[in-house]
């Protein structure tokens, strides 16, 4: 299984590059797309494929002969803290179409997209005192979730993790429709980015993250609960 992940250099996507390569399994590979080649070294470092492309700025046809010949793609790409409104635009929603845009063309069905939590609720009027920023951000995750839901030609499915923290994964979690707000640590969203991907059931769904404690699932049990509803 070859998995193209946009965004490759984040900090999720190096986490799930290293658990994907980590595992061996003969013809399967991962490739990581980059905005500079300054950021390859950390992608070989996690063995996974560096693809040079800056998707603020790519043509639908270079994505396309990125993704061509993928099995899967993973959106993990993000405009980060300390970007403006403009930014927001440009890749949490912009590079999140071309690259839905460029899977279909390519034939590549499978389709995780990273988005944030409480997405939906951003396209009406944010709440009072929201930051600016923070609002642009959260509805530009919202439009690109709909536009890739749209969809029938991707198997699409839309995580929405909670507060990301760098604490050490604790392998158990809460996946659903909706979970309520909590902190997950960004270990255990690569973890069950991964098991998205071994599991096909679990297009079409959206579904919300946090951490969970020792009466928890498992990743891999709380993604086949899903997966069986």
């Amino acid at each position: 299984m070859r998995t193209v992940i946009a965004g490759g250099h984040g900090q999720i996507a190096l986490r799930l590059e290293r658990l994907l390569a980590g595992r061996g399994s003969h013809g399967s590979s991962v490739a990581g797309i980059i905005r500079t080649p300054e950021q390859a070294e950390a992608l070989i470092a996690a063995g996974a494929e560096p693809v040079v492309l800056d998707l603020e700025s790519a043509t639908l046809e270079e994505v396309t002969a990125c993704l061509r010949g993928a099995d899967a793609v993973v959106f993990a790409a993000g405009a980060g803290p300390g970007s403006g409104v403009e930014r927001k635009e440009t890749v949490d929603r912009a590079a999140a179409v071309l690259c839905a845009d460029a899977a279909e063309r390519a034939g590549v069905r499978r389709f995780i997209v990273v988005s944030s939590m409480g997405a939906d609720a951003a396209l009406t009027e944010p709440p009072p005192g929201m930051d600016p920023v923070f609002a642009a951000y959260s509805r530009a995750k919202g439009a690109a979730d709909d536009a890739v839901r749209a969809r029938d030609t991707l198997d699409w499915t839309v995580l929405r993790p909670g507060r990301l923290t760098n604490e050490p994964g604790t392998g158990r979690v809460r996946l659903a429709e909706r979970t309520g707000r909590d902190e997950v640590t960004r270990d255990d969203v690569a973890a069950v980015l991964a098991a998205l991907l071994d599991e096909p059931a679990t297009a079409g769904l959206t579904l919300e993250l946090v951490g969970g404690g020792t009466g928890d699932p498992t990743v891999t049990d709380a993604v086949g609960a899903v997966a069986r509803r």
